[in-house]
């Protein structure tokens, strides 16, 4: 025992003599602590962050001499070498500028922004604990080329380069590498089941196609987010943000918004983090009482439409139902609607989580992750008509095992609608509840027949007539009202509710390989993708009847880059991609990509790219069956067009012709017997059917762009300048068409079909198809950020944004580009104005612009915001302090018809020890 005992002490010596400790701190050329700074032992991946008063204490089983590297977003990295145990080594940063600022995004590998190979933006933890907005992904909208489409409080729809709605299909948003897109909506739904401001490592934005790399989503643009490892950051850090939302409309309305960061690393093989996150507040309210185009502008209109007021978009022309009396003016009447106010509290809210367990078996970079993350909340999105997103709730699960050469991950990321629901069906089946359709259009006609016989002028009769039918209506507040709107919201079935459900999923797996290490010659990566559908709506938002809808997707791709230094200053770096993919309703699509960057000298960097794109047809253009109320949607799969299929019933005058009472009739017809839209709207100018035009869109088909960029990047004097201007051309541009389906007669038979579209006796599709005609875009931007007045950031930057597509010739395209042509963007911040005390302040214009989307479409007028914050830190408690505000000029704008006024935000924060 005695011998065991003394052969423990003499390894335990060996154990603590291999272990050495060092401690210091890092601080920039002004003395000024850096929290979060990275100290390793260079050449590996192990080591720490400094604490907030940019302390830190590095124990490792390794003998000096050695050497600790320290770096820092924004600062040039700094080493020292260790020469004995328990040394201290006070590192000194200076700072460096936005240039040298590394991203991975570019070219899926490390490397500086200035050299990087096509345009790419980059949002930091600087900038995320800086930025004026009331948080981080806010933030984004300050970034050169970018618009922020706010479509309510917690949804934000991030847009570059043109051509998204709120349903943005064409960018795509990588939380740690995971798709953050919505099996059932098929694109990303802003930050409202994302990312904790806290675990913030930082934002990347590349807002160009990067099909090559990234697959069919990465069309038009993609936003990485990635979380700090618990390896490098641990602890606990929180944030509280308490104020108020201030709205014409809406009032005044508290606002909060919190979250917690914990992280542990156990030892250098395994740790672990858990972040929560809570913000609830009142949405935007929308008041939009303006009739809609051809509905009359006022409530008095007797066809009135209004955007925000829903029920009334069920209406018929009263002469036709009434068979064609002549004492019944040929006048379209709607129903009365009800307020968007009246069918939703405008509860803003988002509650999110997300845990993970790393573990590095050897202590070095190889690293396997579970990942798991689920988010629920409230919120209202606008599509084709406006819902209320109610307990949404999103999860996602991912594995993945990693290095520094390669990863594979695979993940399932699955949705659930909650009590969400239609507003534009709840009114409408609110109204049905207590009176139905015929019921109310006959009590209307025939008390304006008894009117006008009895003396009373049109408006008068109109007046009666509407009153008499209103009789038994629900009014909002009363019990009754109540009982009806909650069980129109828990019924699925669009002829009597308004609930949504879903249910759908996806599973993904894909992995990349960087050959690098092996080779000095040329950097080469391969990689690939697998993507299984599983879409589960139980037929409220997909014709999935019967059960899942199923289909997958795959890709592969290559890229090989390589630098040739030319001479002691002048490099020249070429990077070559191409990538393939093939969709199982689709033939396989190649997409490559090239780019070439001169750097001049360290301060000059050049570069050229030629890249395509492609975008393979989204769930709800393959897959939907929808009505809509406005229009049927049908999704334009093969085997989706029989499975929608409604019966219908058919008007008095056509009976007369032979056509029999009820019609059933699938969305087949949209494709193949239907009418143009705009063409309808002729004939029924003109009654001449020689205006009539068929529609018959053809099915949908992939989406392809070509891109051309060329930009530069440099600093000139004090100043760094960063500019790109692009071409580029869309084939087979993908988008809705409208077009009106006869419910008997072929369509081009100038008899039945004919009669059916003026009898009344016919349907309004949105077909999901491509463009016959090529559509284009073009435009710009320019960045420049320097310091003033001894220490302030001073930043400018300009976008310039233009379609080219001849609207007059293809007036049934949307190609919803809902972009202005002029932005304009400024910031002035320090952060040390005087010591522990900083602000930062941003203002933003933009051009007026046409919106252009299902829900409504119409012109946005000019605005200006400007946003601002101060911020002062307690180093002795670890904390920062901020006030805030956002639009604080209080001029209330919108980005899109149909959403409420943007009002102003005011808030308070208190953030602890977020490093």
């Amino acid at each position: 025992m005695k011998s065991l005992f003394s052969l423990f002490l003499f390894f335990a010596g060996i154990t603590l003599y291999a272990q050495t400790t060092v401690t210091g701190s890092v601080v920039d050329d002004s003395s000024q602590p850096i929290p979060g700074a990275n100290v390793i032992i260079e050449g590996t991946s192990s080591g720490t962050v400094t604490d907030f008063d940019g302390a830190f204490s590095i124990t490792v089983d390794k003998e000096p001499p050695f050497t600790l590297q320290a770096s820092s977003i924004g600062f040039e990295s700094a080493s020292e070498e260790v020469t004995s145990n328990n040394q201290t080594i006070n590192f000194v940063l200076k700072e460096g500028t936005s240039l040298d600022e590394v991203v991975i995004s570019a070219s899926r590998t490390p490397e500086r922004i200035f050299e990087s190979p096509v345009t790419v933006e980059r949002f930091g933890l600087k900038e995320i604990k800086n930025t004026a907005s009331a948080d981080f992904y806010d933030g984004l909208e300050n970034l050169k080329g970018v618009d922020i489409n706010t479509n309510s409080l917690t949804f934000k729809s991030v847009n570059t380069r043109g051509f998204a709605t709120f349903a943005n299909t064409r960018f795509m948003q990588l939380v740690d590498g995971m798709d953050n897109s919505t099996p059932a909506l098929n694109f990303p739904i802003g930050n409202l089941v994302g990312m904790n401001e806290t675990d913030i490592q930082s934002v990347e934005l590349l807002p160009g196609a990067a099909s090559a790399l990234y697959g069919a989503n990465a069309f038009n643009g993609i936003l990485f987010m990635r979380s700090k490892s618990p390896f490098d950051h641990q602890g606990i850090s929180a944030y509280h943000k308490q104020g108020i939302t201030s709205q014409d409309a809406a009032g005044d309305n508290t606002y909060r918004d919190s979250g917690i960061r914990m992280a542990y690393k156990f030892s250098d093989k395994f740790a672990a983090k858990v972040n929560f996150g809570w913000l609830k507040g009142t949405d935007w309210m929308a008041n939009n009482m303006q009739g809609k185009p051809g509905t009359g502008n006022t409530r008095a209109s007797v066809g009135y439409d209004g955007y925000n007021v829903y029920g009334d978009e069920v209406s018929t022309n009263i002469r036709a139902a009434a068979g064609g009396l002549g004492i019944v003016p040929d006048v379209v009447v709607s129903r009365t609607g009800y307020n968007e106010a009246d069918l939703t509290d405008y509860n803003a809210e988002s509650i999110k989580a997300d845990w993970g367990l790393y573990y590095r078996p050897w202590g070095n970079d190889f690293e396997i992750q579970y990942v798991g993350k689920i988010g629920t909340g409230s919120t209202i999105y606008q599509g084709t008509n406006r819902y209320y997103i109610d307990g949404f709730t999103q999860q996602q699960h991912k594995l993945e095992l990693k290095n520094d050469n390669f990863f594979l991950r695979g993940y399932v990321v699955a949705d659930k609608a909650g009590d969400s629901y239609d507003m534009v069906f709840t009114g409408i089946n609110i109204n049905r509840s207590w009176k139905s359709d015929e019921q109310w259009f006959s009590e209307y006609i025939n008390t304006y027949v008894g009117a006008t016989l009895g003396g009373a002028t049109d408006e008068q009769a109109h007046a009666a007539a509407r009153n008499q039918a209103e009789s038994g209506r629900l009014e909002p507040g009363t019990p009754e009202f109540q009982r009806a709107f909650n069980k129109v919201i828990a019924d699925p079935d669009f002829t009597t509710g308004s609930q949504f459900k879903d249910a759908s999923k996806y599973y993904h797996v894909d992995g990349n390989y960087n050959f690098s290490h092996l080779w000095d010659v040329v950097e080469v990566q391969v990689g690939g993708s697998f993507r299984q559908y599983s879409l589960n709506s139980s037929g409220t938002i997909y014709t999935d009847y019967d059960g899942n809808i199923d289909y997958n997707e795959f890709g592969v791709y290559t890229q090989l880059q390589k630098q040739f230094d030319l001479n002691e200053t002048l490099k020249l770096k070429l990077t070559g991609s191409i990538r393939y993919d093939k969709s199982e309703f689709f033939d396989g699509f190649v997409s490559p990509r090239l780019s070439a960057g001169v750097t001049l000298n360290e301060d000059h960097n050049i570069r050229a790219s030629y890249q395509t794109g492609f975008r393979n047809p989204t769930t709800q253009d393959l897959f939907i069956g929808l009505d809509a109320g406005r229009a049927l949607l049908v999704g334009a799969a093969p085997e989706n067009l029989d499975r929608y299929t409604r019966t219908y019933n058919v008007s008095a005058s056509g009976q007369l012709l032979g056509a029999p009472a009820t019609v059933s009739q699938s969305g087949r017809a949209a494709y193949y017997n239907s009418y143009t839209a705009s063409s309808v709207q002729s004939f029924a100018n003109s009654e001449n059917p020689a205006d009539l035009e068929i529609g018959n869109s053809d099915l949908v088909k992939p989406e392809k762009v070509t891109s051309f960029e060329v930009g530069y990047r440099g600093k000139l004097d004090r100043t760094i300048v960063d500019l790109s201007v692009y071409y580029n051309k869309y084939q087979d541009f993908i988008s809705g068409e409208n077009v009106i389906a006869p419910l008997y007669g072929e369509v081009g038979d100038n008899s039945l079909s004919v009669a059916a579209i003026a009898n009344g006796d016919y349907n309004v599709y949105q077909t999901y198809t491509n463009s016959p005609a090529d559509v284009n875009a073009f435009g710009g931007s320019v960045g420049v950020s320097t310091k003033v007045l001894n220490g302030f950031d001073l930043s400018a930057n300009y976008t310039y944004s233009k379609q080219d597509f001849d609207e007059d010739r293809y007036p049934d395209f949307r190609t919803n580009f809902n972009t202005p042509e002029h932005k304009v963007k400024l910031g002035l911040g320090n952060t040390d104005v005087f010591k522990n005390f900083g602000f930062n302040v941003a203002w933003r214009w933009s051009d007026h612009y046409k919106w252009q989307a299902t829900f409504g479409d119409g012109e946005i007028p000019a605005y200006h915001t400007l946003d601002a914050q101060i911020n002062y830190r307690v180093p002795s408690i670890k904390s920062s302090f901020k006030a805030g505000a956002t639009n604080i000029l209080g001029d209330e704008y919108f980005t899109a018809i149909g959403t409420g006024y943007i009002g102003s935000m005011y808030y308070l924060s208190w953030t602890i020890n977020n490093l």
